[in-house]
């Protein structure tokens, strides 16, 4: 990445039109979720049977099929909404879909009655998910993310101090919140596997804020020649450029093709994924190094003026010396 080689760009000086972008994004988010809980879903996001609760049916065919063949079934039925995976061998798919009042072997029997008829598979189990579980699994999806921020904010503490760590923490809650809000826009559906994809964004995230900080670190030990604290980040975030960059530009498009050849059970996971990747880039630059200029200059540090040192060996104490 020889075009960044000697990258020199005000990115500090730019962070306030990225707090514009982001607080624009941040209420369009939350406007969608408003909408979303009023009128779309009656929630703030479009849970899946996984959280909301469902009906769990796997399917097991005499010869292989396809799962585009089981969706085309589905649509043409008017079932919305179903997820259809495959499950181990070409024969075998599993179909998530909501509660029914009656039995959910006989509503996919009927799906499938135009497409497949009854000797060619059979229902090898049926699970019900009630709302019950589903609320249990929102919570513990939370506190899955949440203590993930905490164990961070701990190891950034050790690491560097609590400076860093509060501000890689604002970072990543930005990038949550942003990526909630758009899922939220485009009424995209949360699963367990949303969830995943989430923690994977806070590691990236994470890992990209932390590439910064060390940097920042490593050039607050030495001399500034007359650099204010502003000028020593916007130098670190541009030494760490071509990496922010290169990283970033590998991960979008492993997660592209997946996206676009993976099919509709990677489908999601992958557009979660690339939303985040974005956006934690976004932030890695405009977000964590302005939230730590914040800090610092809020509550600057204070080192001890003068040290004492120890007697020395004819008994007299040593002068004080200014550090």
């Amino acid at each position: 990445m020889r075009i960044f080689q000697h990258a020199n760009y005000p990115f500090m000086q730019w962070r306030r039109r990225a707090y514009i972008i982001t607080g624009v994004m941040l209420l369009a988010g939350f406007a969608a979720m408003i909408m979303n809980a009023t009128n779309r879903y009656g929630s703030w996001l479009n849970y899946g049977v996984d959280f909301k609760g469902g009906t769990v049916v796997q399917l097991e065919f005499n010869q292989p099929v396809q799962a585009d063949q089981l969706r085309a079934a589905a649509e043409a039925a008017g079932r919305t909404g179903w997820e259809i995976t495959n499950f181990g061998s070409p024969r075998e798919f599993v179909i998530r879909m909501e509660a029914f009042s009656g039995s959910s072997e006989q509503v996919v029997q009927q799906t499938l009655a135009s497409r497949f008829p009854p000797t060619s598979y059979r229902i090898v189990r049926t699970e019900a998910v009630g709302p019950k579980v589903g609320n249990e699994l929102q919570f513990r999806a939370l506190v899955a993310i949440l203590l993930s921020l905490m164990v961070t904010m701990v190891y950034l503490w050790v690491r560097f101090e609590w400076r860093f760590g509060l501000a890689a923490i604002a970072a990543t809650m930005h990038d949550i919140l942003i990526t909630l809000g758009l899922l939220a826009l485009m009424g995209s559906e949360i699963s367990l596997g949303t969830v995943a994809a989430f923690l994977t964004i806070v590691g990236y995230s994470l890992n990209d804020t932390i590439v910064v900080f060390d940097r920042i670190r490593e050039d607050l030990a030495k001399p500034r020649h007359g650099k204010t604290y502003m000028e020593l980040l916007n130098q670190a975030i541009n030494e760490t450029l071509p990496r922010t960059v290169l990283t970033a530009s590998g991960t979008l498009a492993t997660l592209v093709s997946l996206a676009v050849l993976g099919g509709p059970v990677i489908r999601d996971f992958a557009v979660v994924l690339i939303l985040g990747i974005f956006i934690g880039t976004f932030s890695s630059i405009f977000v964590a190094s302005p939230v730590l200029y914040f800090i610092e200059s809020k509550w600057p540090h204070k080192p001890p003026t003068r040290q004492q040192a120890a007697p020395s060996q004819s008994g007299r104490p040593r002068a004080r010396t200014a550090v």
